[in-house]
């Protein structure tokens, strides 16, 4: 990550689906992280055109990928989708990835856009943000 401490990487996180991923923005300087936008899974190139741009924009130092799992931590067939998702981005792209629990994410993100009144069709990109919030809570948890 950049910075003599690594606190001020730009993080970008995806909530992998077959037909949409959310993709959310973190900072780890502020320790935060905000849904950005949905990305439709149309195709293999599509995806990585998509976020091809979104890597140029926002420049990211660390990629983070939802991992979704049964409740009891099992893994299911979604779970060796992610992980593929993840070694794409990657072997496309040079940049770290790291594998975040995404257990009950999806279910965080909707209680979170009720409580706002906000776009279910953001869904996706709220459930990333979950899922990066809960990484960035974590490594700095384990830094402190």
């Amino acid at each position: 990550m950049s910075g003599a401490d690594g606190r001020e990487a730009t993080l970008l996180a995806f909530d992998y689906g077959e037909k949409r991923i959310g993709v959310a923005l973190g900072n780890a300087l502020t320790h935060s992280a905000r849904p950005l936008t949905v990305v439709q899974n149309r195709s293999r190139d599509y995806r990585f055109e998509t976020i091809s741009s979104l890597l140029r924009e926002w420049q990211p130092d660390l990629l983070v990928v939802g991992l979704p799992v049964h409740p009891d931590g099992t893994p299911h067939a979604m779970t060796q989708q992610a992980k593929r998702f993840g070694n794409q981005l990657n072997g496309r792209f040079g940049l770290p990835v790291v594998w975040v629990d995404e257990r009950y994410s999806s279910v965080d993100a909707e209680a979170r856009i009720r409580e706002r009144g906000g776009d279910s069709s953001q869904l996706d990109a709220e459930a990333a943000c979950v899922i990066l919030q809960q990484y960035l809570d974590e490594h700095f948890s384990q830094q402190l």
